[in-house]
Order: structure tokens, then sequence, then C-alpha cells
């Protein structure tokens, strides 16, 4: 008799992604033994052991999509000698394109296989946005002096999955204000506070630059940016046809930019909604890596809870809709704040417009009768300058902290 074994695709990728991070693991188990016995035979103490795979900084990136983010910090360490190991999940990723002379840029595999070889690392510094450290497969290495967390969005901290920054050593934020409910989420943990460091937002820096040498539009028309998060409660999954179909009809330019995520998670649900709009030239989709191209062109943002929506505030301050699609909480850290409201809830009420689903079919009515008041305008600069301190010097201060830190931590222990 003959028995056929099948295993369904789910369960066959997690097994294949379980063997790819096991020989990964004993790969990088066998060098580090190999190191630790020439060490042995060599007479020599563990300070040589360090020596032969420590890493005073490093950086590490889980793709190209945060390369705007480390930019400023590779740049000040490159202009001042320092050297620095960029870790990266992107075999394309921007940093290789540089000609770096302090700067080493090595990618390091994707999922588990990255986490083997960062969990066992031998480092003083090593900054990252990736969150949950010792929560998932990223494990804290007993060889790392110090994890930093540097924050990738102007918004609250407490978005990220529960026990996102818990574990981390410091965490680098983009406004003082995000450092309130860090604190107050130690103390209801009872876990270690955290060096909490307001640096400003690398990315913002640079998207600040870059916007500025875009040309403006000759014959601009007028546009709208649909610019949604993913998942069942962002606005293109909710509403899709219903919100785009009477926007189609309004004879301006709509720029859809779905999330990146969407191309992963929500392929169907974009193949659907191009083959329904690909004879109208009105609608443009918009899958550029960087999104300033389309915020320089927007006169109107119209989104749910993404961060794009902050971009767009900081960096072009034009008006924004919002769709309050409802986010439930309760996978993430806000959850438990109890009733505390968060501040991106807060302030996107003060300085933009709610859009309800009822309004959609008169959406160009809607549109036309906003206005943009003064009222409006100093909301978006309050907010602002909460959420994006000192603006244009983050790589500076975030250099200046892991070279401080490290210094610090050198002295300490007397080494």
């Amino acid at each position: 008799m003959t028995y056929l074994l099948y295993i369904d695709p789910g369960t066959g990728s997690m097994l294949f992604s379980v063997a790819i991070g096991a020989a990964a693991t004993l790969y990088f188990l066998a060098k580090k033994a190999i190191i630790s016995l020439k060490v042995f035979f060599s007479g020599k103490k563990s300070g040589v052991t360090q020596s032969a795979g420590y890493k005073p900084y490093v950086i590490y990136s889980e793709g190209k999509q945060y390369w705007n983010t480390f930019l400023p910090v590779v740049e000040e360490f490159e202009k001042r000698g320092v050297p620095l190991e960029f870790y990266t999940s992107s075999k394309d990723d921007p940093v290789f394109e540089n000609k770096y002379e302090h700067v080493h840029a090595e990618f390091i595999g994707e999922g588990n296989a990255a986490f083997a070889r960062l969990n066992m690392m031998t480092a003083g510094f090593v900054l990252m946005t990736t969150p949950g450290l010792d929560v998932y497969q990223l494990k804290r290495s007993r060889n790392v002096k110090h994890y930093s967390h540097v924050l990738h969005m102007p918004n609250d901290a407490t978005t990220y999955r529960l026990f996102g920054l818990d574990f981390f050593d410091s965490v680098l934020l983009t406004g003082d204000y995000q450092k309130e409910d860090i604190r107050f989420l130690e103390k209801q943990r009872g876990i270690n506070e955290k060096d909490l460091v307001t640096v400003g937002c690398p990315y913002l820096d640079v998207y600040k630059k870059n916007i500025q040498s875009i040309p403006d539009e000759e014959n601009h028309p007028f546009t709208v940016l649909v610019s949604p998060s993913w998942g069942d409660i962002g606005i293109l999954k909710k509403y899709g046809e219903a919100l785009l179909d009477p926007l189609s009809q309004t004879g301006w330019r709509i720029i859809v930019r779905p999330h990146p995520q969407s191309k992963k998670n929500e392929a169907d649900m974009l193949e659907r909604l191009s083959a329904r709009y690909k004879d109208n030239p009105n609608i443009v989709w918009d899958y550029e890596r960087q999104n300033i191209y389309s915020l320089k062109k927007a006169d109107i943002m119209i989104s749910d809870f993404s961060g794009i929506i902050f971009d767009y505030t900081f960096l072009c301050d034009k008006p924004v809709m919002y769709v309050n699609a409802g986010m439930d909480l309760r996978p993430y850290d806000a959850y438990d704040l109890g009733d505390k409201e968060l501040w991106q809830y807060k302030v996107l009420r003060e300085f933009g417009t709610e859009l309800k689903e009822e309004q959609f079919p008169k959406i160009k009515e809607v549109i036309q009768s906003l206005s943009d008041s003064k009222e409006l305008a100093e909301k978006r600069h309050a907010a602002k300058a909460q959420a994006w301190m000192h603006e244009g010097e983050a790589g500076k201060n975030i250099a200046d902290y892991m070279i401080n830190t490290l210094s610090k931590i050198s002295e300490e222990t007397n080494e």
C-alpha cells in the first residue's frame, strides 16, 4: 500500500523557515566555536575573542524601506571617520550603491537567517528600527553592550505590537511627548527604565531636502492623494470601490498609493481595483519606494490612521481628510494605556477633517467646501513642533548618542 504525505503550503513554509533558521544557527555557532578554539590555543585572554569579531557600532535594517531613517546616521559616521557595520536584510539595499570608506555593509539574510546572525553577534552599540527585542525571534546577544531602538515615525511610540520596546536599553524619539507613555508602561509592567532621548526624525530630515528639490508641476491639475494603511480597517480594503468610484468621477487626478504591505498581503484586492479603473485616466497608482513625489503633487490627502498623514502634514503643510475606521488597539502597547487617548488621534481631530462614509457619494462637493483656515494651519504647525523636534539634526544627534554611550560603558567597565 502506498501512503502519500501531504503538507499544506502554510505548514510547509513554516517548516522551511525553521530549517533555514536552524542551518544558519549551526553555521554561526560553528564559526564562533572555531574563533574560540583559536583564542584558546593561542593562550590569549578573552579580550582577543572580542576583538576578533567585535563591532563597536552596528546598524541593522530590516529592509530598504528604512534606508532614509538610517542614511543621516550613516553619513555622520562616514564624515567623522568612525567605523560602522551596516547589516541589512535587503540584497538591493541602497547602502550598497554608495562607496563608503568607513561604513561596511553586509547582507545577512532574511527572517530567521538574519535573526540567527544577530542573536549571536558581538558588538558595542546596536541600533535598529525592529521592535520586539527578546519578545519574538530577535533575542539579546549576551555579547552586545547596548541595544537602541530608533523610531521611524513621528506619531505615538505605543503603536507597536505588545512589548515592542520593553527590552531595549534606549529608545530614540522624534519628540518629547513620546516619553510619557513609555514611562507609564515601564511602571505598569515593572520593567527597567530605558534611556529616552529625543533626537529628531531622520527620515523626515531626508524627505525635507528631497522634496524641496522636486520642481513644481507646470499646468498642475487638482490632485487628491489616497494613502491608506493596510489590513481590514485600511480605507482601501474596507471601502474600495465605494470611495474610489465617486473620486474617479470628479475629473481630478486621483493618486492611489497603497501601503507597501498591501502588495504582500492584499494583492487580490489591489488586482481587483486596478482592473476596475484601468481605463480611467484620472486614477494613478503609485508604488514608488519614496512617497515624496506623490506628496509634492497632492493638494489634499485622504487617509485613515496611516503615519503618512504626518509626513504630508509636516512636509507639505496642506489639509488632510481622514476616515475614522476604528483601529482595534488590543494587539498594541497603546491598549495598556487604558482610557488615555493617543496623541495622534487627538491632533488629527484638531488639524484634519473627518470624512464619513455617507459623504462618499458627494465627495467632490465635500472637498470643494473645505477651507484651509488659519486655525487649521496653526494646529498643523503646533503638531509638527511637538512631534518633529531638532529638525535637520537627527543624524548628528543619533551619532553623538551612540558614540558617547559606548564611551561611557567602556569607562564604567574599564575597557
